[in-house]
C-alpha cells in the first residue's frame, strides 16, 4: 500500500499545471506584494513620525511600483472572479486549503495596509499643520522685526514739519 500512495503522489506531482495552479500562483503572488507593502507600510510610518520626508518620499515611490505590480496580479485574476470556487478542480484538498490560507493572509494584510495608510495620512495631516502653525510664526516675527527696524530709521523721504519759534 505504501507503494501505490508514493506512486499516486508522484503522479500528483506530475500532472500538468492546472487552473487552480495558476490561480493558486497568482494568489501566491498577491500575498507576497502585499506582505511588502505592509512593510514599507510600517518605514513610512516611522519616516513620518521622524519628519523624514525625502527618504519618505524614496518609500511612497518603491510602494507605488509595487502597487503597480499588485495590480497587474489583480488583472490576471479577473478571469477567476466569474468561476464558481465549489467546480474549481484542485489537484488535492490540501492545495485547496493552502490557497484558501493564502486567501485569508491577502485579506488580513490588506486591512493591515489600510489601517497603516490610514495612520499616515493622519500623522503627516499633524506634521502639515505644524508646520503651517511655525511658518505662521516665523511670518508674523519677520514682519515684526521689520516694523522695529524701521522705527530706528526714518525714512529720508519723510518731511519734518516742526517748526522752532
Amino acid at each position: 500500500m505504501g507503494r501505490t500512495s508514493e506512486l499516486d503522489e508522484n503522479a500528483v506531482n506530475h500532472m500538468p499545471p492546472t487552473d487552480t495552479d495558476a490561480l493558486a500562483e497568482l494568489i501566491r503572488r498577491k500575498r507576497d506584494h502585499l506582505l511588502t507593502l505592509r512593510d514599507m507600510g510600517k518605514r513610512q510610518l516611522e519616516l513620518v513620525a521622524d519628519g523624514e520626508m525625502t527618504r519618505l518620499l524614496d518609500v511612497l515611490a518603491a510602494k507605488q511600483r509595487v502597487l503597480n505590480d499588485l495590480q497587474r496580479v489583480e488583472r490576471a485574476l479577473d478571469p477567476f472572479r466569474d468561476q464558481d470556487p465549489e467546480a474549481r478542480v484542485w489537484r488535492s484538498g490540501e492545495a485547496r486549503a493552502a490557497c484558501a490560507g493564502l486567501l485569508d493572509q491577502c485579506r488580513q494584510l490588506l486591512r493591515e495596509t489600510v489601517e497603516q495608510e490610514r495612520q499616515s495620512e493622519a500623522a503627516l495631516t499633524v506634521r502639515r499643520d505644524e508646520a503651517a502653525v511655525r511658518l505662521h510664526g516665523a511670518h508674523a516675527a519677520g514682519c515684526a522685526r521689520g516694523a522695529y527696524a524701521n522705527l530706528g530709521h526714518p525714512n529720508i523721504s519723510q518731511l519734518d514739519l516742526s517748526s522752532e519759534s
